[in-house]
């Protein structure tokens, strides 16, 4: 009877491990559908590839970027042509850890998770787009600058954006002043749109600080639309403002 009831024990253990073993080859074969879908995407506004990560500054730009667009995934472990070639899930992480936190103001908020792929593990970070902007990151000089995503890029948030974020919660409540100073810039962008704030400046002969302080205005009251090409923000009108 003991011995029966000792290959019993035997063969319920090599069940569990057997049925262990197909879990995680399910297991498995889910992260790799998830990510390969993922790495078919390729870089965008919301996904970023790294082979490591070797200094915290550069990721940190990262994280400012995403937090201030429309937040985003690092898949760390995968090379920018989409080549897996895996990391050590600990370090990466302690090294975004870091630079969420030292080289991050405020400090990024961010969620991970590991991903064994054919015997390589690549570590995802999400990134949350932010309500209060901007996330600022520490530069090479000590200066915090911050950053906004445009495709696949890390681009330096505008004086104009800088000016909208700031401005965004002071505007509640208030009515736009429409005089001749707007009506002159909001004659221009109909006639030429999709200019950037340099030649903007130059067409008008608005100082920049007067020229910033109009478009920010008018960002914000949802007249004029801003937005990012070839690294720079153009300004144009919006076919049906307030919507």
């Amino acid at each position: 009877m003991v011995f029966l009831f000792k290959l019993v024990n035997r063969k319920r253990k090599i069940y569990l491990f057997g049925w262990d073993h197909v879990f995680l080859k399910q297991m498995e074969s889910s992260d790799q559908k998830y990510v390969r879908s993922l790495i078919a995407e390729g870089e965008h506004q919301a996904l970023d590839f790294k082979f490591e990560i070797s200094d915290t500054r550069k990721i940190a730009r990262t994280l400012s970027a995403f937090s201030n667009t429309v937040g985003g995934r690092l898949l760390i472990g995968v090379k920018d042509n989409g080549r897996i070639k895996g990391v050590r899930s600990d370090e990466e992480y302690y090294m975004v850890e870091s630079a969420a936190s030292l080289q991050c103001k405020p400090e990024v908020k961010f969620k991970s998770r590991n991903h064994m792929i054919e015997g390589k593990n690549v570590l995802e970070i999400y990134i949350p787009q932010v309500d209060l902007k901007p996330v600022y990151a520490r530069d090479e000089e000590n200066r915090w600058m911050a950053y906004v995503r445009e495709a696949d890029q890390n681009i330096l948030a505008s004086i104009v954006q800088l000016q909208v974020w700031k401005e965004a919660k002071k505007t509640r409540g208030k009515l736009l002043e429409y005089t001749r100073r707007e009506e002159i810039l909001l004659g221009y962008l109909e006639n030429s749109p999709d200019m950037p704030l340099s030649k903007i400046q130059r067409d008008t002969g608005y100082n920049r600080k007067e020229l910033v302080t109009l478009l920010t205005k008018l960002v914000l009251f949802d007249v004029v639309e801003m937005r990012f090409s070839n690294g720079k923000n153009i300004f144009h009108l919006k076919e049906a403002p307030g919507q």
